[in-house]
């Protein structure tokens, strides 16, 4: 413990736990003032469909401080189920699993789904990466209608339902190093 933080402490007779959560309710006291909030959250699930639900309402859940409009809500819920979907289909295929599928269970790495989100003031950033085999060509990737998968019924509307639903989106993929999508939502653009 440094001098400043001993002679505080000695001086005002508190525990150093005291002495943080003082400083922890003095800077809550502070964001509320300057009305901001900073906020952020990670998630790490297996990469099956089921989970995407999951993540759809963890972030909904996330963002629920800032009082999202319904219209908010949906769309950002919209963009992370496909996201989410993208991760689950395209990078982790029956491909790419049959390629890295180790079959020594101590080694098995399995397949995931990463996610942070953070809010800054009234600006959600998300962050949904993999570990799966990557977009050779991004920008055909993002064109509407384009799907590696037709015949599962894949409407190829992932890339253009996340750019339509948020404010910014930007993918970062390389072959066999997986794929990174960041999207950013403004969610008081219409309140004062």
């Amino acid at each position: 413990m440094n001098k400043l933080k001993a002679s505080f402490v000695t001086a005002n007779t508190i525990t150093e736990e005291q002495f943080l959560l003082n400083r922890m309710k003095e800077k809550e006291i502070g964001r509320r003032v300057e009305n901001h909030i900073h906020n952020e959250m990670k998630l790490d699930f297996d990469a099956l469909s089921v989970n995407e639900s999951f993540a759809r309402t963890a972030v909904a859940a996330f963002i629920s401080p800032l009082n999202p409009t319904l219209e908010e809500l949906s769309d950002v819920k919209t963009a992370i189920s496909e996201a989410v979907t993208n991760a689950v289909i395209h990078a982790y295929d029956e491909e790419y699993y049959l390629k890295h599928h180790k079959p020594d269970p101590e080694n098995d790495e399995k397949m995931k789904v990463y996610i942070h989100c953070e809010l800054d003031k009234d600006t959600l950033h998300v962050e949904i990466w993999d570990k799966g085999k990557g977009i050779a060509n991004i920008d055909l990737a993002m064109e509407p209608l384009y799907t590696e998968k037709p015949e599962q019924d894949r409407s190829g509307m992932g890339f253009a339902f996340m750019e339509a639903f948020m404010d910014d989106l930007e993918v970062i993929s390389e072959p066999g190093f997986g794929t990174t999508v960041l999207m950013k939502k403004n969610l008081r653009n219409n309140r004062g």
